[in-house]
């Protein structure tokens, strides 16, 4: 008997640590803190009351994207800050829209895998794996085509058709975030240091100077 019971509180405890996890974090960081008082952030959203849920809760209306800028794309979020029902979810989506030669340039969602549909046009896709092959794996999509861009891995959307296309992608985080390569290394506030990235890109410290100086559009 007293075997069995021992047996009984390791299967116990064996499956309460395989049912253990961290949550996976929802925004860049959460910092703790022993005040509660003073805690305002938290790994997602305070939950309303789920008697007081309306429809609007759950609803937003996307409109077609403005693509008249530098890059000639425009991204329109529908995450939990769009639809406040997507929170604790783990879903979200965003709609690309094109312009000719338009550009969504490469970037990566630290907290989402992304599956992209084409509904019109024709895209050259693309992301690169980490470090140390950085394998550059492509793919030209036509209407109906899916895609998927593995989390956390750079990759792009080049509209290389004669018209306006439009994507989809589904996003697999209510908050996937956005990190926009050349925003975030030459545009970051305050500036990164030039000697750091002048010996990172191996390039002369004027080639850094007049990129920093550079007006960094962010289209989403």
């Amino acid at each position: 008997m007293k075997s069995s019971y021992l047996i009984f509180t390791a299967f116990m405890a064996l499956a309460s640590c395989a049912l253990a996890f961290d949550p996976s974090p929802l925004q860049d960081f959460c910092v703790a803190i022993n005040d509660t008082n003073n805690g305002v952030f938290v790994n997602g959203k305070f939950c309303k009351d789920p008697k007081l849920a309306t429809a609007n809760d759950f609803f937003f209306s996307v409109k077609e994207g403005n693509t008249s800028n530098s890059l000639g794309s425009k991204v329109t979020p529908v995450a939990v800050n769009e639809i406040l029902g997507l929170n604790t979810l783990g879903i979200s989506l965003a709609r690309i829209d094109f312009a000719p030669r338009g550009l969504n340039p490469p970037h990566t969602h630290p907290r989402a895998t992304e599956i992209l549909i084409v509904l019109e046009g024709t895209l050259y896709v693309g992301f690169v794996t980490s470090n140390p092959q950085n394998r550059l794996i492509t793919k030209v999509l036509n209407k109906g085509d899916v895609f998927v861009f593995p989390i956390g891995l750079i990759h792009f959307q080049l509209n290389v058709g004669y018209g306006n296309a439009v994507a989809i992608g589904g996003l697999s985080s209510q908050n996937p975030g956005v990190i926009t390569i050349a925003n975030a290394v030459f545009g970051s506030n305050p500036k990164i240091s030039s000697d750091v990235l002048t010996k990172a890109f191996q390039v002369d410290n004027k080639i850094v100077d007049n990129l920093q100086k550079q007006f960094w559009y962010d289209n989403n």
